[in-house]
């Protein structure tokens, strides 16, 4: 079994006692030696000096090469861009551009500022202007919430392709079929870009159910049953859900899947089980 890259998202804290937690789990999961680990950004730019310390912390810290969100909501084209020179001029190579939620979740309307970016795609095309930058955004394989249907969504990827996307990174999703068929039909559409999967490790079931019902993804009813009677074992919880992410890992993998992105929700035990199983180990640099 060929070994993958990884990168690992992170989501900024809201107190010392949260920033202890992020760095502990990503002083953990960087033996593995991720590509980045990405930092998230809140509905409505609500965490835009905490994103921007998380990953300040993430990259002196920790010397972890880090990939900030940045959205287009509620802030004008100077200063979405301005977010993205003082990255650029501290070191940061690497963002994920998104057109992000507004301030009141995803379930809320998403109005364009009148003065910034309307979608990613202009921000993507905003970013070309710093050189260097890799541009990471958002791919959808069971479409994203918005769009009318999976072919305006491919178009959407298309667009961001063209305006200098580097890679696409996939909302999480449990089925590897809808991974696989999304990823065919982006290429039957003309879409080169390396079509990261997204992978979250499902031990907090009703947490992840709420969440993918807002985001677009779907929980197969034979997922949620293996959680069945759980509600009060977490720890039989974490292990299933453990198990059947390396089992969906491993299958994407014999797909040809070469890299992974992890949605670490601040915690490394159950990704990091995932990552050793799938073949990594710690670099003899990280733990000499």
């Amino acid at each position: 079994m060929a070994i993958p890259n990884v990168s690992f998202e992170f989501f900024p804290p809201k107190t010392p006692a949260g920033l202890q937690g992020l760095l502990q789990a990503a002083d953990r999961l960087k033996v593995f030696g991720p590509e980045f680990a990405s930092v998230t950004y809140g509905a409505g730019g609500s965490t835009q000096d905490t994103t921007a310390n998380a990953v300040r912390f993430l990259r002196e810290s920790l010397g972890l090469d880090v990939a900030p969100h940045l959205t287009c909501v509620e802030a004008t084209r100077d200063e979405t861009l301005g977010i993205a020179r003082s990255y650029v001029e501290s070191g940061v190579r690497k963002i994920v551009a998104l057109r992000g939620d507004p301030r009141d979740g995803v379930e809320g309307t998403y109005t364009p500022h009148p003065g910034g970016f309307a979608y990613a795609s202009d921000l993507v095309e905003g970013l070309r202007t710093f050189p260097d930058l890799d541009i990471y955004v958002s791919a959808y394989p069971e479409k994203h919430p918005s769009a009318s249907s999976l072919d305006f969504d491919i178009e959407v990827l298309k667009k961001k392709q063209q305006n200098g996307a580097t890679a696409a990174i996939t909302q999480f999703f449990f089925s590897n079929d809808d991974y696989l068929r999304y990823r065919d039909k982006a290429a039957a559409a003309g879409i080169g870009l390396p079509l990261i999967p997204g992978i979250m490790v499902p031990e907090n079931i009703d947490g992840v159910r709420r969440f993918a019902a807002g985001c677009g993804a779907s929980v197969p009813d034979t997922l949620l049953a293996r959680f069945d009677g759980l509600d009060d074992d977490a720890e039989t919880r974490r292990l299933i859900a453990t198990h059947f992410s390396i089992e969906q890992s491993e299958a994407l993998i014999a797909e040809g899947v070469d890299q992974f992105h992890f949605y670490t929700l601040n915690k490394s035990e159950s990704v990091y089980a995932v990552c050793h199983a799938i073949g990594l180990r710690p670099s003899l640099s990280e733990v000499a």
